[in-house]
């Protein structure tokens, strides 16, 4: 038990001194969820998870009218809205 608990410990001294970091930072890094890209088209549209082809367009065409360059948004606010409507659009073409 004793050279487990050293093994661990040398492990642990190793890693922080190789990578700047504690094993337990890099597996709780390396573990985590990336946004999920969906979701997030759905949050700047202001969508539901079961939005239609029609909600979308609305949501998008709402969304541009505030966001416009020439309504004092700008031009990456706008590549933003028209990428959440392509992915959630392209979402619905999916079978299944």
């Amino acid at each position: 038990m004793g050279k487990l608990v050293w093994l661990a410990l040398v492990v642990a001294l190793g890693c922080k001194a190789l990578a700047g970091r504690w094993p337990w930072e890099l597996w709780r890094a390396w573990t985590a969820l990336p946004p999920a890209p969906v979701a997030a088209a759905r949050r700047l549209l202001g969508l539901a998870p079961g939005a239609g082809r029609d909600e979308i367009l609305a949501a998008h065409r709402l969304l541009i009218t505030r966001v416009h360059p020439d309504r004092g948004g700008s031009a990456e606010q706008v590549h933003q809205a028209d990428a959440a409507r392509d992915l959630l659009l392209a979402g619905l073409d999916k079978p299944g």
